[in-house]
Order: C-alpha cells, then structure tokens, then sequence
C-alpha cells in the first residue's frame, strides 16, 4: 500500500491544490463532529488518494486496534498494559474491564474524591496556616505538566479559584520566580509524580517543601501528591486523603483528565472541569463510531500520513488562532513526537517509512511576523493547522476577533495560492522598474504557493471544545502510531539521557574524576568547574 501511495504522489506532486477546486470540493473535503468543523480541502488530496488511505487504515487493521483499546486490552505490549485514558472521561459509559475487574467505579471514585478536595480548597474549608489558599503550585514535568498547564491557560476565562503556577525545569530559576511571586502561609504545593521518584519533580518538591518550612510550622500540611506511591509520599509527610493516584493504564502524556488535571479543577471548578471531560467523551464516541469518510481523526491522521510518510513533509506547524491555546503546540510535541517518534516497529524491526513528523508552533498573529516567512517562501514545505474559534470571550474586542480570523484565513489561502511571477511583475512595474531589476525585485515576491493545509474551527473555546480537540489529537496519534505499526504509548528513547545524567552528576559536582569520559565531555566539566563561583 505504502508503494501504491507513493505512486500516487509522484502522479500527483505537479499538481496545484487550486486545481482541485470545484463548487463540492469545500463540502466533500470536510467533516464536521461535536460542533468542529475540519476543512482538510486546502490539500493536494483527492478521491483516489483519499481512498489509498482509507485502504491503509483497513490493511493496518485500525478499527480492530481502537476496539481493543477502548475495550482495555493490552496494547501497550512492550510495558504489558492496557491503554484507557478515555476510561477517565468514561462518565456516561459502561463498564471497562482490565484483566476482568471493571476499573470505571475506582475511575469515578477518584473524580469524586478529586471533585471533594478541589470544593474544600476553593471554599477555604482546606486552608493554609495563613488562611484561605491564594495559590496552587502544580510541580511535575513532562506529562504531569504540559496537559494541566495548557489546559489551564486555555480556560483562563473559567478561572474563579486560587492563582495556579506551574514549575517543571530543574533550573531552579523556574521553581524561584514563582515561590518569590506566593505567600508559603496561603499555598498550596501538589506533587505530580506516578512513582514519586522523578529526579526533577523531587527537587522541586524538596525545595517548595524547604521555603513553606521557614513559615509553615508543617509543611507537608499544605502539600497533595498525584501519585502511586503511598509509601513514598507518606516518607514526604502527605497523608493518604491528599494522595490522588492512578493506574499503569493512563501514561502521562495522556493524563490530565484525572489526578494529573487536579490543579486546572481547582483552578475552574469541578463542572467547568467535567464538561471538559464531556467534551472529550464526546470525541471518544464520535471516533469509536463514525465511518471513515466522516471520522474527523481518522481524517486529520490519514492527512498527516499523506503529508509525512508520503509527501516527505518532515515537520508539521500547528497554529492557533487562539491565544488561550498558546501552549498547544508544546503540548502536542509531547503527544505526538514522544509517542510516535519511534525507529522499530512492534516486533523490533526498523521502520521503512518515517516515523512521526516534528511538531512545532505558536499562536497566530505572532507566528506571522516570525516564522511564516519560511512557511511561506522557504524552500522546504510546511503543513499547517490552523485553529480557530468564531467566537471570543471579549465581546467589547469584537472587531480585534473579526482580524484575528481574518488573518487565519487569509494564511490558509496564501499558502494555497501563493503569487506567481506575472503578479509579481505587475506588483514592481507600478514602483518603476524594469528590465533586469525588475525581474530581480519579482522574484523575492513571488509566492510558490500550492502548500497544504487544514483548518479546525469551532464556535467557541469552551471546556467542552478543549476536550474535544485534545482527544481529537490523541486519536490521531493512535491512528498514525497503528498504521506504522509502532507502539505509541512507550517512551524508551528519555530513558538513556538520565541514566547518564544520574552517572555524570558526581562528576559535574566535582566529588568524582571525569576520566574515562568522551574528551568533549571531560572539557565541558572542567569549563563549567572553572567559571563556576
């Protein structure tokens, strides 16, 4: 099939995107699901290819692969576990069983006790020893950061509780601007760690614990863990009622709809935070249910395989137009570059096509005047996503959203369209130029064009909408992570780098020699060991 496709590329690569474009096309090359709408007609995809790649999907097996998912099989064969963050936002489903006990009633049960504590703390019923919290500080890194700080960010307009700040780098410049910016009497710190053992959330922890200690007569008293290991934190002095934890099946890139998202409840409120539970519950069913041709991840995955593995675009730009989703791009470069960024397949060979795309991005209108420039005229093609809402939250600042989506918009149909040498001609003669400059002065403004792209638009960033495009994306990458035939929910390739961290610490620290090291190695130690006061 992958050479079947990769015929029809070579078929269609002369091809304009504009050349597609009939009365039906904008209709037949968008699906719309949970009021999003996305418009996949802006790319060099026609019938025929789209077929090729819903044949790709069935040979892959996809449908057989997202039952046993959702029905808590054991997909995730090279750690031996299920994969079930949708059971998280399972609140109108039946029951999930994993080795044959249904996991939804300890699922719910952790909402409740999750629903408890962030009600208590925003009431002030849990308290600082200098009254009513003030602020959270969500302390994780990877997973137990990027989903609850994204999403956090994103539903700025539903914030009625505490501030929320998030640390995640060892530098500790991260963890020391936000204690500087919180009272230690009035905060609460939460610890997010599955085994409670990360090098960088520890040393985090350690020192939120050591500045709360100078005003705090206790205080693990203003400290709650989202995490496995009760005895651990019990060691830390976090009783078991503040310890959230949860199962193998829900890695942490996956996370945030159950402990790991306990700061953004806290921050918006248990039904702000359900809704957006419904939100992606609502993918789920929409993505278990839908035929391909109307399957809006099926879709965005199969257009993402064209461009990456066929097409041989290796990066892909995702940008909102969205300022609330600012820290979707990063966030989507862990979901996807860590889950699918893989060399072997399932059995151990190596890949014959590549694996996943690089992800990267920024909100619009910014992105415009620092990077589009290459998206527009570099010499290397770009896919883009854009994201737009029809609606803002500052209906004072209508007209500012009425330009805002007219700038992404427009991005969309530049790429497409671009401007050819005639136009540019016509642009420079009106400056009074001819002849040999003006065919050089053309040429810089002369717009390739004929460069993809996809648009997801909805009515409003709701709790429910963010659910909904954050499952989007994670079914995407199931889809992608199957028609590769690699496993999606592992992460071996951050192993190496900290075990030789872990090594290379006493020898940074000084109190062990650095022979036997590389010789760039040795000669950044010994720079750093000189310049260090």
């Amino acid at each position: 099939m992958w050479n079947d496709l990769k015929a029809r590329h070579a078929l269609v690569a002369d091809r304009t995107i504009l050349d597609l474009f009939e009365p039906e096309r904008a209709g037949d090359y968008a699906v719309e699901a949970s009021d999003m709408r996305l418009d996949y007609s802006k790319t060099n995809i026609d019938a025929e290819t789209r077929d090729l790649l819903f044949k790709l999907l069935e040979d892959a097996g996809v449908a057989d692969k997202r039952a046993a998912m959702f029905g808590g099989a054991t997909i995730n064969d090279t750690e031996g576990r299920a994969v079930l963050h949708t059971a998280l936002r399972n609140l109108d489903g039946g029951p999930i069983e994993v080795d044959g006990a249904d996991v939804m009633p300890e699922v719910l049960a952790t909402l409740d006790r999750m629903s408890a504590f962030a009600g208590a703390v925003r009431s002030g019923e849990f308290a600082g020893q200098g009254g009513k919290i003030t602020d959270v500080i969500n302390i994780g890194i990877g997973g137990s950061d990027l989903g609850p700080a994204m999403a956090t960010i994103a539903m700025s307009p539903y914030h009625d509780g505490p501030r929320t700040h998030f640390v995640s780098n060892v530098d500790g410049a991260d963890i020391a601007e936000v204690l500087a910016a919180c009272d230690p009497t009035t905060t609460l710190v939460i610890v997010a760690s599955k085994t409670f053992t990360t090098t960088e959330t520890m040393t985090n922890a350690r020192t939120a614990k050591a500045w709360m200690s100078d005003a705090v007569d206790n205080p693990a008293s203003q400290f709650a863990a989202l995490s496995t290991s009760e005895e651990k934190t019990a060691d830390f002095g976090i009783p078991a009622d503040r310890v959230f934890g949860f199962e193998d099946w829900v890695g942490g890139r996956y996370s945030m709809w159950g402990p790991i998202g306990l700061s953004l409840m806290i921050a918006i409120g248990d039904d702000a935070f359900r809704a957006m539970l419904r939100g992606a519950q609502s993918m789920d069913v929409h993505f278990l249910n839908a035929e391909w041709r109307e399957n809006m991840p099926a879709i965005l995955a199969v257009v993402g395989i064209w461009h990456n593995q066929v097409c041989g675009y290796a990066t892909r730009a995702v940008l909102p137009y969205d300022n609330r989703l600012a820290r979707l791009p990063a966030y989507l470069q862990q979901l996807e570059m860590e889950s699918n960024g893989k060399r072997v397949a399932m059995d151990g060979t190596e890949l014959d096509v590549p694996s996943g795309p690089v992800v990267w991005g920024e909100p619009g209108t910014n992105g415009q005047h620092a990077f589009y420039q290459l998206i527009h005229q570099g010499t290397r093609v770009i896919p883009c996503e854009f994201l737009v809402a029809a609606e803002g939250f500052e209906p004072e600042l209508r007209h500012q959203h009425v330009l805002l989506m007219a700038n992404c918009l427009a991005q969309s149909e530049a790429l497409m369209k671009g401007r050819s040498m005639d136009e540019a001609r016509a642009i420079t003669e009106k400056k009074g130029l001819e002849g040999k400059e003006l065919e050089r002065q053309a040429a810089h403004r002369v717009f390739p064009g004929n460069r993809p792209s996809v648009t997801i638009a909805y009515p409003k960033l709701t709790p429910c909408v963010l659910g909904q495009i954050i499952a989007l994306y994670e079914h995407r990458v199931f889809v992608e992570g199957v028609v590769l035939g690699i496993n999606s929910y592992d992460q071996w390739g951050v192993e190496l780098g900290k075990e030789l961290a872990t090594a290379l610490q006493p020898v940074v620290e000084g109190t062990e020699s650095a022979d036997g090291k590389d010789g760039s190695t040795a000669a950044l130690v010994a720079f750093l060991h000189k310049h260090h006061s």
